[in-house]
């Protein structure tokens, strides 16, 4: 029977663990610990463990911490004894350095315990952040997450989410219908498809269990033990071929292809898929070695950065940094969305949080210019100016303040009310005197101009080159955006 085939016919928390970890690598901590409250009959209802499975174990021959909550046990509640156990493993991860992954199954504050239960979930969230940047936190979402519940996942690295039956919400929907009168189902109210589209909270969602815990597996596997480490390194592969893309700078395609022509074939684990998908961040290999990627989506707002966008992206980057993935970026931007909604709602403070997010990036950063560059985006996705290591364009690549249409329209002003016609030749005379790819050359705000054929060797041997500056050691936290 396979571990997917496990999960599937039974929810035992030791059952999720062992499917999880390396064979016979579990030893549990704790299992005999109980509460000692006595309101409300408490006495009579004390499981052992308390709701809650601890241990240590191994994942792909690396130790880690883990914590399993049980919701047959009081309901996976969180009392004083159960929020104990979790801290007392967060606490061995720190002192080990090793990634911590906790299965999420929840339904909150344990009312009986009071302000007990809530300092409970203080005790956790306090060592999470101590935690943050330092060793992997992986949340697993695989049922109901309510109240302060969620705050421990969000404060994590990567949050995986079960399809249908988990749920993460800080009011529920009996809370929700008395205070709005809002009549809303547990699926639309915080279930896996609203963090995974809108909210942005999923990085991952899996249909079942089983499928969860390979995620898990596969999401370690490109991560280091902590940021002491380096990530550990697999067989190198070879990429798939370089598709052909448009030409013409106003036609979509999917960036997704390209990503795949320049890292290992069948390495790219894109997170966050469904939301903000004009951006697409994951983890992929180069010639064996983990690497972080960040591209434009042309298919989307036309790979314009928005709100959503720019922060999706900035703690992707400050993920990486913090881990030492060295970072791949792919460049097809035609700028920040226009519109008073994103200024209202604050492009340029949170367009400013993926900028410092790759300012402040201490691993190896290369970028490649597909087709164009413009604006403040240019300077945002990783440029030369930002501390890139290495930029590269394409052949036709535009770089500028803007498009040729609407720069002619600022320049030329004046002798286009005069005479129309004269359009097409100023939109040439700007796109060979301000955009060739040659002119950014010049200036060494490119490196070089290559041939799309060329550019997973170009950018594989960059990287290569640049080993030495991968030095393992703290460099900052990974703060919730």
């Amino acid at each position: 029977m396979s571990a997917a085939d496990l999960i599937d016919v039974t929810e035992d928390r030791l059952a999720r663990v062992q499917a999880l970890v390396d064979p016979d690598s579990f030893t549990e901590l704790g299992s005999q610990a109980r509460h000692r409250v006595t309101a409300f009959d408490m006495q009579r209802k004390r499981p052992a463990g308390d709701g809650v499975v601890t241990g240590t174990a191994r994942i792909h021959g690396r130790p880690v911490g883990l914590f399993a909550q049980d919701p047959t046990a009081l309901g996976g509640s969180l009392g004083e004894m159960h929020a104990t156990k979790i801290a007392r493993i967060l606490d061995y991860a720190a002192r080990a350095r090793t990634p911590v992954v906790g299965l999420l199954d929840s339904g909150g504050a344990r009312i009986q315990e009071g302000v007990a239960a809530l300092d409970g979930y203080g005790e956790i969230f306090r060592r999470n952040v101590a935690l943050s940047g330092r060793v992997p936190q992986i949340s697993v979402v695989l049922g109901p997450c309510a109240g302060g519940a969620v705050y421990s996942p969000a404060l994590t690295d990567i949050v995986i989410m079960q399809r249908d039956r988990a749920h993460m919400f800080v009011t529920g929907p009996r809370v929700v219908k008395a205070v709005t009168f809002e009549d809303v189902s547990l699926a639309d109210l915080g279930g896996a498809e609203v963090h995974a589209s809108a909210s942005g909270v999923a990085h991952l969602v899996a249909d079942d269990a089983g499928s969860a815990l390979e995620m898990t597996r596969r999401v370690l596997g490109y991560l280091p033990s902590s940021c002491w480490e380096l990530p550990p390194p697999y067989a190198p592969g070879d990429a798939l071929p370089m598709p052909a893309i448009p030409t013409d700078h106003r036609v979509p395609y999917d960036v997704r292809e390209v990503i795949g022509g320049v890292v290992d074939a069948g390495s790219f684990l894109e997170l966050q898929a469904a939301f903000a998908a004009n951006v697409v961040v994951g983890f992929a290999r180069m010639e064996g070695q983990a690497v972080g990627v960040v591209a434009n989506q042309p298919l989307v707002l036309a790979g314009c950065l928005d709100i959503n966008a720019s922060e999706k992206a900035a703690r992707f980057v400050r993920l990486c940094d913090a881990f030492g993935l060295p970072l791949v970026t792919l460049v097809d931007v035609p700028g920040f969305l226009p519109g008073t909604g994103q200024e209202a709602a604050g492009i340029i403070r949170k367009g400013a949080k993926l900028l410092y997010a790759f300012a402040e990036a201490k691993v190896p950063r290369v970028t490649v210019v597909l087709r164009k560059a413009f604006g403040g985006a240019y300077i945002v996705m990783n440029s030369k100016s930002l501390g890139a290591d290495a930029a590269f364009s394409w052949p036709g690549a535009e770089l500028a303040v803007m498009g040729a249409e609407g720069a002619v329209d600022v320049i030329y002003r004046r002798e286009l009310e005069a005479d129309p016609s004269r359009r097409q030749e100023v939109v040439d005379r700007y796109r060979a005197e301000a955009m060739a790819p040659h002119i950014p050359a010049q200036r060494l705000s490119i490196d070089e101009v290559i041939a799309p054929d060329e550019t997973r060797q170009i950018v594989a041997a960059t990287l290569r080159s640049l080993t030495g500056a991968l030095r393992p050691g703290f460099r900052h936290d990974n703060l919730p955006q």
